[in-house]
């Protein structure tokens, strides 16, 4: 599943979990939240707007489990999350062209020099599984955009 795949949601946040919880866990909140949401269980007596509120609400809740409730899928998420939780907080220098990187023939890598004197080195092997990489010498971080 590529990351574009997911929107830009809490899951955790939308089952009440936390990230360290076992699937377990995450199941019993799920169902927890199912049968508090699903639409079958409401009340005839609630207004309109609140039936559609809860519908919506059902189907964050279905779609957080998709996700969390697959592993595969919840390790993309995770990455991505994690991704997204560095991009945000780690200081990019800059957005770099993998075709605009030097390939080092003998070392079988892509390098791009820091404005510390310092290189960005990204194996042929990660090319396409990294986005952002640090320098050998100091703190700052590339990203790496791949031509589409």
């Amino acid at each position: 599943m590529a990351s574009e795949d997911l929107p830009c949601k809490d899951w955790y946040s939308i089952l009440g979990a936390e990230s360290t919880e076992s699937l377990t866990e995450i199941k019993q909140k799920y169902q927890k939240l199912v049968l508090l949401y699903h639409p079958d269980k409401q009340n005839t007596d609630v207004p309109a707007g609140e039936v559609e509120k809860r519908v919506q609400r059902f189907i964050e809740i279905d779609q957080a489990w998709k996700i969390l409730g697959n592993e595969e899928r919840k390790k993309e998420y995770d990455l991505q999350q994690r991704e997204s939780e560095l991009t945000n907080t780690w200081p990019v220098e800059a957005q770099v062209l993998l075709q605009d990187m030097s390939w080092n023939n003998d070392d079988q890598c892509y390098i791009s020099l820091c404005r510390c004197g310092g290189q960005y080195i990204l194996s042929g092997s990660e090319a396409e599984d990294v986005s952002l990489i640090c320098c050998n010498t100091c703190s700052l971080t590339i990203e790496i955009l791949h031509n589409s």
